[in-house]
């Protein structure tokens, strides 16, 4: 029974520390986009709805053949790829991942998309 009374004292101290921050998960970092680009929608858009236009964008690419579009993945990754890793979703801390993990939201995209920018959009980031 001590051990039990141990563990729970020692639970009660932890919760507590953690109650002094705030008791709240940190918000996510969000890495700022390349410079000299500007998004397709206001940022506070893009937090709510950019599912829905990725969800849009994908039935017109597939059935519709359309690519390119205003709200393609592949400018997202273009403009929005960390300086550090090259990718959206390669760590934690990378654009996607980031208010994903702090979501708990699983991405499942880029099992099938490429993370990374393009050769041409790497260049042009670096100049």
């Amino acid at each position: 029974m001590r051990w039990l009374a141990a563990a729970l004292i020692a639970l009660a101290a932890a919760s507590a520390g953690a109650a002094d921050d705030g008791g709240r998960t940190p918000k996510p970092v969000i890495a700022k986009a390349r410079p000299g680009t500007q998004c397709v929608e206001p940022p506070e858009v893009m937090r709510r709805l950019h599912m829905s236009f990725l969800k849009h964008q994908r039935d017109e690419t597939v059935h519709g053949g359309i690519r390119g579009a205003k709200h393609s993945l592949k400018a997202c990754v273009d403009c929005h790829a960390s300086a550090d890793t090259g990718s959206v979703a390669k760590a934690p801390g990378d654009f996607c991942s980031s208010c994903h993990q702090y979501a708990a939201v699983k991405i499942d995209c880029f099992e099938c998309h490429a993370s990374k920018p393009s050769k041409l959009a790497q260049g042009s980031a670096s100049k």
